[in-house]
């Protein structure tokens, strides 16, 4: 069996070397469908990485109360858009004093500029540096790791210290590159700084460094970068996972106390549970995933038409080929399986090259946005069994027909 296999294949690669040109666009034909399928999960799966990355450093007992719940869109259909007013800093302030649930940690922060300028000695960097107001539990509660160093403590916060934490790119590739950066004094808007801690590298979001920002205490933020309707975001960490719920009702009738909401009146503020983030990203890269299968299937059952019609105008142009085959003793079977493996291996030539073109095309959208690349396994293992299942489709009518063809009439064949 083993014997006639390898004869069949040797059989199927004489037949595709003496029609280069009719293979290799049979060939490019099934690739076109196993790339745009590749490709695009090849890009989902980039997306989805990077955002349940950035999303689940969070930790799935943290939620986060800002100006509006995060939605994929805040206004359907005919319904018109709820304007929530922003999250001041007084509110922020008395939402921390008065949110007392017990095994909680809240924290208060906003971002104070993303052009800031940083200056070290004679270096400085581009305008292009965030500079983020926060207290002694963002870090814990962001799921931010200080590598070196050590994070804000109360203490810090409470006496408005002139101390900062960084970025890792300022360490690794930035203007403290060639120096240890704890306990270096840098200068933003005039104010100096001294380094006390480094952050463990996160990477880029959407074209934006999460590497390159200044942390600071929020006070001090506050009066370096004063700006009318600052909003504040509040994050709440509560240590035992089953009190979240609980958790997450009692900071509700907390915050509608804060806002002065009555009973009737809608909540003016979004709650986003760090879980309820990761889930949503799920549904929507599942509807991508989705989408990128659809597309893959139809471009795909063209190809495979396209196959079988090629195999069967093999088929028609071996007929004398068949006949003197069969004349020699060769079996349906064989003659079956000889017009199988050539079909099999065509389909597999096409997903082999459409699964290539896809991960490069893939990778290079991934590098393009910005997104954390992986490599796409799950595709990759999807488009080998999709071009197997076409070649079976696809080369089992050729097969058969071939097999059935009378001998005498196929030598009669010119």
């Amino acid at each position: 069996m083993f014997k006639l296999f390898i004869e069949n294949v040797k059989i199927a690669f004489g037949s595709i070397r003496t029609q280069k040109l009719r293979t290799f666009l049979t060939v490019f034909i099934i690739a076109i469908g196993i790339w745009a399928l590749v490709g695009i999960l090849t890009v989902v799966s980039a997306l989805d990485n990077t955002l349940n990355t950035e999303f689940a450093s969070m930790g799935s007992n943290t939620f986060s109360i800002n100006q509006y719940e995060f939605k994929t869109g805040r206004n359907r259909g005919d319904a018109q858009e709820k304007i929530n007013p922003i999250i001041t800093y007084s509110q922020a302030k008395q939402y921390k004093e008065k949110y007392n649930y017990p095994f909680t940690h809240t924290s208060l922060s906003f971002t104070a500029t993303a052009t800031a300028e940083v200056k070290y000695d004679n270096q400085k960097t581009d305008p292009e540096v965030q500079v983020l107001g926060i207290d002694e539990y963002y870090t814990v509660n962001s799921g931010l790791d200080v590598t070196d160093g050590r994070n804000f403590n109360a203490l810090d916060i409470q006496n408005n210290s002139f101390f900062c934490v960084i970025g890792s790119d300022f360490a690794s590739k930035g203007i403290l590159k060639d120096v240890n950066p704890i306990d270096k004094t840098i200068s933003i808007r005039g104010s100096k700084f001294k380094v006390i801690g480094v952050l463990k590298e996160i990477g880029s979001s959407f074209g934006n460094s999460q590497d390159l920002r200044v942390y600071i205490p929020i006070q001090l933020a506050r009066s370096l970068f004063s700006q009318a309707n600052i909003n504040y975001t509040i994050s709440t960490m509560v240590d035992k996972t089953e009190l979240l719920d609980n958790a997450i009702d009692h900071a509700t009738l907390t915050m509608r106390k804060v806002r002065k909401l009555n009973p009737v009146e809608e909540n003016n503020f979004g709650i986003s549970r760090s879980d309820d983030l990761v889930q949503r990203i799920a549904s929507m890269t599942g509807f991508l995933n989705t989408s990128a299968w659809v597309i893959g299937i139809i471009t795909i059952f063209g190809s495979s038409i396209a196959l079988m019609n090629i195999m069967i105008v093999s088929v028609t142009e071996r007929t004398r080929e068949i006949g003197v085959r069969k004349s020699l003793g060769a079996k349906k079977s064989t003659i079956a399986w000889q017009f199988f493996v050539e079909t099999l291996i065509i389909g597999q030539l096409g997903g082999l090259l459409g699964i290539i073109l896809g991960i490069v095309t893939g990778y290079g959208i991934a590098v393009a946005l910005e997104f954390s690349f992986v490599v796409p396994f799950g595709a990759m293992i999807a488009a080998f069994i999709t071009t197997f299942l076409v070649a079976v489709v696809s080369g089992s009518y050729p097969a058969i027909k071939a097999s059935k063809l009378d001998p005498i009439e196929a030598l009669r064949y010119e």
